[in-house]
């Protein structure tokens, strides 16, 4: 007696919803029906997201997996015969073989990189970079050596030895002012000889 009551509370409780049929929700998805495979995914995902997880330890690429899953049931859920077994079991063996193919995938992209260790070799043409510092130290020599006595004087200390421009003043016997000018003439006279722009 109680238990036909309490069946008759759940029957009169309209927030009590029974279980969707899977089969008929993926019968309907594969006629194409959106809402069916919107029901679908919300009666079944934290199933298929959960098997996902258990094969696949990266929360993330879980999900991915479940993703595809889906993808692949709306793409191939015409060919679902419930003769031949049901909805949720149709959908768990897709998710197993997908997070399997998914863990087989990453690993074979792990092996494929410790096999070619790339870290020991350059990130770059040694010989072109080589070649082209010397290039770059060669038009630096010869535009320096087109400055004045005190401009390249000034500069060389100033940028090769890191002199403040007090320094630079105090060790050619010259004003800041001067100095302060003749580096700045020199620089732009630098910039003019190896084309750079201000």
């Amino acid at each position: 007696m109680e238990a036909s009551a309490a069946r008759l509370r759940l029957a009169a409780d309209p927030s009590h919803d029974p279980a969707p049929d899977l089969n008929d929700l993926l019968t309907r998805v594969g006629r194409g029906d959106e809402d069916a495979f919107a029901d679908l995914y919300d009666a079944t995902g934290s199933a298929v997201f959960g098997l996902a997880r258990r094969v696949i330890r990266d929360p993330s690429r879980a999900e991915e997996v479940a993703q595809e899953v889906y993808i692949q049931v709306w793409q191939s859920a015409a060919r679902f015969d419930p003769a031949r077994g049901n909805a949720k079991s149709w959908l768990l063996t897709l998710a197993h073989r997908r997070a399997v193919d998914a863990v087989r995938h990453d690993q074979a992209a792990t092996n494929r990189e410790n096999r070619y260790d790339w870290s020991s070799g350059p990130d770059f043409d040694e010989v072109e970079e080589t070649v082209t510092i010397t290039l770059e130290h060669e038009q630096v020599k010869r535009c320096l050596d087109g400055l004045t006595n005190l401009q390249r004087e000034a500069v060389t200390l100033a940028y090769y030895q890191g002199y403040t421009y007090a320094e630079v003043a105090t060790a050619l016997d010259a004003n800041t002012a001067t100095i302060k000018t003749r580096m700045r003439d020199g620089i732009v006279r630098l910039r003019d000889c190896m084309g750079v722009s201000a």
